[in-house]
């Protein structure tokens, strides 16, 4: 690939290409001064501190309703967009309601993940273009039907991993690919994300009456919750979440997609880890590492949610990156981290060049709406649903696994290329909260190979049963042929 080649071709890649020929939109493309009118469903982290102001503040674009199955999370976005933005927005507590109004163009889905394919189909049949957040979906299967929606309805769906539209990650992918480091050897993929413990309650947490638990659950299993908190912790539990290796984990997955310009599932997927340090009711791992067996190239990645040791409140940091999460490219003459921007350095470890900038992906989502143009995007919703599924392919080898000692991990994995400094980390890890590794238990995973061409798995049932996964009767996700 050429120096000279622009962000925007590097972006989009071939499967841009053959997606405008193939799916035109068949509504008019908004002239340059129409109203983009737009409504934000779920207002929580994303929804209230990043749609909606990055929403409003875009010219030509305007906050017209907003949705949530908590009326106090609605009420104050509501505030919000009247106080800051002089926009009095309608107000829905499901989001079947938002999606009747004639005057929306746009859903911005800010959903938790497991709301995001029914949220996101339902747009689409209501005829709506989707920004819908990371990680695109809950299971395997349902990401699917939200390619196959988008394609079906010929809607314009972007996925909110928004590395995609930050130019300075175009240009360091580029300058790497372009083999100024030499081969590239090995792509580790890693998330230092200090968490707590999400509380373990003896009794169910009382729902708060603001809150329509029935709406809040959607899809997921309606279940009492013996955590702390019911939002945001969601994530961490496996009805209504993936764990950091899916929350933040596709984030850097499609970043070593981008870099290594692969499509394709990898050959084989393993899993290890568990939750420890934490007593508490949440069941996702947050000590992890998965294996993507890709042909010549190994990509790992890495999960250390708990402090660095054990009374400490400050999070590892792998190479002493301090932005908590990233890729890390080892190549013949040197290395490179990624994460908005980049830094590479030589085989001593000196400074040789920074990348810097900002991303555009909410200004690239509304720039391919007003045009009509699907091809425009720079994280079309297939795209996403490729990273996400293999964040998912790990976690279900994960789920499947069985407890192992060090000993037994390492016989099983003595043949896997740089296998054996990443299981190191964690065994220090552990040490340094004063886990015993030689008497610790650690969940080792199945390998699992992916049936080339199909979202499955050779001989395995159990693995196929959890690219599905199950839905609540009224809130069933539909298939969708296209």
């Amino acid at each position: 690939m050429g120096a000279g080649i622009s962000r925007r071709r590097f972006v989009q890649g071939a499967a841009a290409a053959a997606f405008s020929a193939s799916c035109l939109i068949s509504r008019r493309a908004l002239a340059a001064n129409d109203v983009i009118r737009v409504g934000v469903v779920g207002l929580g982290i994303r929804g209230l501190g990043t749609h909606i102001p990055r929403m409003a503040e875009l010219p030509g674009v305007a906050i017209a309703a907003v949705c949530d199955a908590d009326r106090s999370r609605m009420a104050a976005a509501a505030k919000l967009c009247e106080e800051k933005y002089n926009q009095k927005v309608h107000q829905d507590l499901d989001v079947r309601s938002l999606l009747d109004r004639k005057d929306i163009d746009v859903v911005c889905n800010a959903t938790q993940q497991y709301w995001h394919a029914l949220g996101t189909i339902w747009a689409c049949q209501a005829g709506k273009h989707v920004y819908v957040e990371k990680p695109l979906s809950h299971y395997i299967w349902e990401g699917r039907q939200m390619v196959n929606a988008a394609r079906k309805y010929k809607r314009i769906v972007q996925c909110g991993t928004q590395q995609r539209s930050c130019a300075a990650d175009g240009e360091i992918i580029a300058w790497i690919r372009d083999g100024n480091l030499g081969k590239i050897k090995l792509v580790t993929a890693f998330a230092d994300k200090l968490r707590t413990s999400v509380g373990k309650r003896s009794e169910p947490l009382p729902i708060p009456p603001e809150i329509d638990y029935d709406l809040w659950c959607g899809p997921a299993k309606k279940l009492p919750i013996y955590r702390d908190k019911l939002q945001y912790d969601c994530s961490f539990d496996w009805n209504t979440g993936d764990g950091e290796s899916a929350n933040q984990g596709v984030h850097e997955i499609d970043l070593a997609r981008w870099l290594l310009g692969v499509d394709e599932w990898p050959r084989r997927v393993m899993s290890i880890g568990g939750r420890f340090a934490f007593d508490d009711a949440a069941d996702c791992p947050n000590t992890q590492i998965i294996y993507y067996d890709y042909p010549d190239m190994p990509l790992i990645y890495q999960v250390h949610n708990m402090s660095v040791a054990k009374g400490s409140n400050q999070r590892t940091k792998f190479r002493g990156w301090t932005r908590g999460a990233g890729v890390a490219v080892d190549c013949e003459g040197g290395y490179a981290i990624i994460n908005f921007g980049g830094k590479v350095y030589d085989n001593k470890g000196k400074l040789i060049k920074k990348f810097t900038g900002r991303e555009d992906h909410f200004a690239n989502f509304i720039e391919a709406v007003r045009a009509g143009r699907p091809e425009l995007l720079n994280a079309d919703v297939l795209e996403g649903h490729r990273s996400t599924c293999n964040c998912h392919a790990g976690n279900i080898s994960y789920r499947l696994g069985r407890k192992a000692a060090k000993d037994d991990i390492r016989r099983v994995t003595r043949e896997i290329p740089a296998w054996d400094e990443t299981f190191d980390r964690l065994l220090a890890h552990l040490k340094a909260h004063e886990i015993d590794v030689d008497a610790a238990t650690i969940t080792l995973g199945p390998w699992l190979r992916p049936v080339p061409g199909e979202e499955r798995f050779e001989n395995n049932p159990e693995a196929d049963r959890l690219v599905k996964g199950l839905y609540r009767e009224k809130f069933m996700v539909p298939e969708v042929s296209v």
